[in-house]
């Protein structure tokens, strides 16, 4: 959550040598230099196709205690979806006695008379409020933005779809974007990770808000195309995480698709989705690839899957973690956090991997690299953290031994061949909030959270902190996109520069009382670096 030299812009250097661009940004306060060549394109994935969320199914309650019974025990071959959330109230469990009359049926109104939202219960706002403000406490780029850029209201004008997860460190994006000028409708890239009362907390700000937690497929879309299609409202930016606005604006409404500013997109499902169509010809619209920018690989997906993913196991699951036998598929960024916190805790980790490159920082981490089949049979926990498809297919899942736990911890949920086990011969059994039991014909039992969707927005929640540097880092991106100057960026995908990355750094280590040393003239000399950054050149990798 940038250009040429003008009041508020910097220049940024296109060569035509590399193939890649980088974005300029456009803020007064942050750069006024030219910057150094842009970042070589990451490679794309073995799968290119664009996956659609996996439909979840939500039970309906009954009047009767003993008829909810009967329907648990006569009708468990496929799992019931998870309409309550650990991350928010635990009252949410009372949410299903509403199933009666669908959310989507439900006629609302907030205290102001506003109607433009559909959540689970608009009475849930004040709470929402407090956990929105707690949030806000954890994260002081995002309120050193607001201050600084509230003034000049960058985003007058702008037309935000915004389909990213909504939980309370979103809604700060989301509501520092409407700050900052912004007109915003916002539905949810997640169907188990919204918090129910923070959507109604928004709903209560007078901003549309289209999501709850346990939202079907059909749900899913339908909250999309309803924040496409505002009242007097056309979008001209998109604020993706995992590539379904852009998806269903393309597919349904191509003409609007091409009409817009820009995109600017976080996750590595929706970056792919986004080469994808500029190899094929399609894009024909500039998008900034946020995940790839250093403030997002190297903060977010490092240290929020290294910190929430040991609560999210306990939660869901109570495991103790010393010498369990654990597989952990990719060792990316993600797979390298997740790596990191099972091993601090005594469990025995493999890795799995297809990259030479990231197999060996494993080896040397101290991690056995291996092939999953050759400890599928022994390991007591299986996590995903790759973002590719079909990584744990139904073969391996019969090898499991009993008892084994499979999560995912990457953005996609095509990660773990769910619907394989959606058999008859299987029997699924929900036990808690996003945990099921799938039990075999031979009596085996593995232990399924969250349905393969992504773990700890579905099961816990993350760090404030750094949600804060990469909502910075969103936020920033479309106000490049939304007011930088006709032919300034082609159809094209776009690396943020480095000199943002910078920027958005600063912002967070006042939270540290850090001090940076800055160079002597003669140093900057000798090194051939400005005494204001960028300090580190485009192909640097930290």
């Amino acid at each position: 959550m940038i250009g040429e030299e003008h009041a508020l812009t910097v220049e940024v250097n296109n060569t035509h040598q590399n193939p890649r661009k980088e974005s300029g940004l456009k803020s007064e306060r942050i750069i006024k230099e030219e910057l150094p060549s842009p970042r070589a394109r990451p490679p794309l994935p073995p799968n290119n196709k664009a996956e659609q969320p996996l439909k979840s199914s939500m039970h309906s309650s009954s009047n009767s205690t003993t008829s909810k019974r009967a329907t648990r025990m006569t009708n468990r071959t496929l799992s019931v979806s998870s309409a309550d959330s650990l991350t928010s109230s635990f009252s949410d469990l009372d949410d299903e006695q509403d199933d009666s009359c669908t959310v989507r049926n439900r006629v609302q109104i907030n205290s102001s008379g506003f109607s433009d939202f559909c959540v689970r219960k608009i009475s849930r706002a004040e709470f929402g409020r407090r956990e929105i403000e707690i949030a806000e406490q954890e994260m002081p780029g995002m309120v050193a933005l607001k201050k600084r850029a509230q003034g000049e209201k960058p985003l007058a004008s702008a037309k935000i779809l915004a389909c990213t997860h909504v939980t309370a460190q979103s809604a700060v994006l989301i509501e520092t974007l409407v700050t900052l000028g912004a007109s915003v409708r916002w539905c949810a890239c997640n169907v188990f990770s919204t918090q129910n009362e923070i959507a109604a907390a928004v709903a209560e700000n007078n901003i549309p808000v289209f999501a709850w937690k346990g939202e079907t497929e059909e749900d899913f879309w339908w909250c999309i195309d309803r924040c496409v299609n505002g009242e007097n409202w056309t979008p001209n930016c998109i604020l993706d995480d995992g590539g379904d606005a852009s998806h269903l604006m393309l597919k349904k409404y191509p003409q609007l698709f091409d009409k817009l500013k820009g995109i600017v997109e976080e996750s590595v499902t929706g970056v792919h989705r986004l080469y994808q169509l500029s190899k094929a010809g399609r894009l024909n619209i500039p998008a900034i690839n946020v995940n790839d920018s250093v403030t997002k690989a190297k903060f977010d997906n490092l240290y929020c899957a290294r910190e929430s993913i040991i609560d999210s196991l306990k939660r869901t699951t109570d495991i103790m973690f010393g010498g369990k036998q654990v597989a952990v598929c990719g060792y990316g960024e993600v797979g390298k956090g997740v790596a990191q916190a099972l091993k601090a805790l005594g469990s025995v980790v493999f890795i799995t991997e297809i990259d030479p490159i990231c197999a060996l920082q494993a080896c040397m981490d101290g991690f056995k690299v291996v092939k999953l089949n050759e400890v599928i049979k022994v390991i007591d926990l299986l996590i995903t953290c790759t973002g590719n498809k079909n990584v744990v297919t139904r073969e391996h899942l019969d090898k499991l031994k009993n008892g084994c736990i499979v999560c995912n911890m990457g953005h996609t949920h095509t990660e773990i061949d769910i619907p394989s086990m959606r058999t008859p011969e299987l029997t699924w059994e929900k036990v808690r909030s996003q945990v099921d039991h799938v039990m075999w014909p031979d009596g085996k039992r593995i232990i399924v959270l969250a349905e393969g969707r992504l773990l700890n927005l579905s099961c816990s929640s993350l760090p404030s902190f750094v949600i804060s540097i990469t909502s910075t880092t969103q936020a920033l991106a479309l106000i490049e996109l939304f007011n930088a100057p006709p032919g300034r960026y082609k159809s094209d995908v776009y690396l943020l520069p480095k000199k943002l990355d910078e920027y958005v750094a600063s912002l967070h280590l006042s939270a540290f009382d850090a001090h940076l040393t800055e160079l002597s003239d003669e140093q900057s000399n000798y090194m051939g670096i400005a005494k204001t950054g960028p300090f580190k050149p485009n192909y640097y990798r930290y």
